[in-house]
C-alpha cells in the first residue's frame, strides 16, 4: 500500500508497473538529472512514479532491498517505498535510503552532483554528515 505522501502525487504523475518498465523510466531520468544511472539497484520493483510538477519520484518495491556497492565497499538499503524530489543534479528529501556507517544505519536525505566536478557524487545523511564518491562506483551492472 502506497503511503499518504505518495497518494498526495499520484495525480498528474507518470506511473510504471512492473521491475523492467520501472528501470527503465528510473534510469532514463537519472540520466536526464545527470545523476549516475545506478544509484536506485533495486529488485522486484512493482511501481515507479514521476510527478514532473511536482518533481516528486517514488519506487515501490516488493521487499527491502541491500545492495553493496562494490568499488566503494559501501552498504546502502532500500525500504519498501522510497521517495525523493528532484531537479537537476539532485535528489532532496530522501525517504527510505540508509547507508551504514561503522555498525549504525544512517538515512541518506540529500545526493547530488556539484555542476563543477562531475565525478564526484555527494551524500547527505539526516545527521549532517556527507561524503563524496567517484560517480563511476554507481555505474550500472558494476
Amino acid at each position: 500500500m502506497a503511503s499518504k505522501t505518495i497518494e498526495s502525487y499520484h495525480n498528474g504523475a507518470e506511473i510504471s508497473k512492473g521491475d523492467a518498465d520501472c528501470k527503465k523510466k528510473s534510469v532514463e531520468l537519472l540520466k536526464d538529472l545527470g545523476l549516475p544511472k545506478g544509484l536506485f539497484p533495486l529488485e522486484n520493483i512493482e511501481e515507479f512514479g514521476y510527478n514532473q510538477n511536482a518533481g516528486f519520484i517514488w519506487f515501490i518495491q516488493k521487499k527491502k532491498t541491500e545492495h553493496t556497492f562494490k568499488k566503494i565497499k559501501q552498504v546502502v538499503s532500500y525500504a519498501t517505498e522510497v521517495t525523493a524530489f528532484v531537479e537537476k543534479g539532485k535528489l532532496k528529501k530522501i525517504t527510505g535510503v540508509k547507508t551504514k556507517e561503522l555498525l549504525i544505519w544512517l538515512s541518506v536525505v540529500e545526493v547530488y552532483m556539484e555542476e563543477a566536478s562531475k565525478e564526484k557524487v555527494t551524500f547527505k545523511t539526516g545527521t549532517g554528515l556527507s561524503d563524496s564518491f567517484d560517480a563511476s562506483a554507481f555505474e550500472l551492472f558494476e
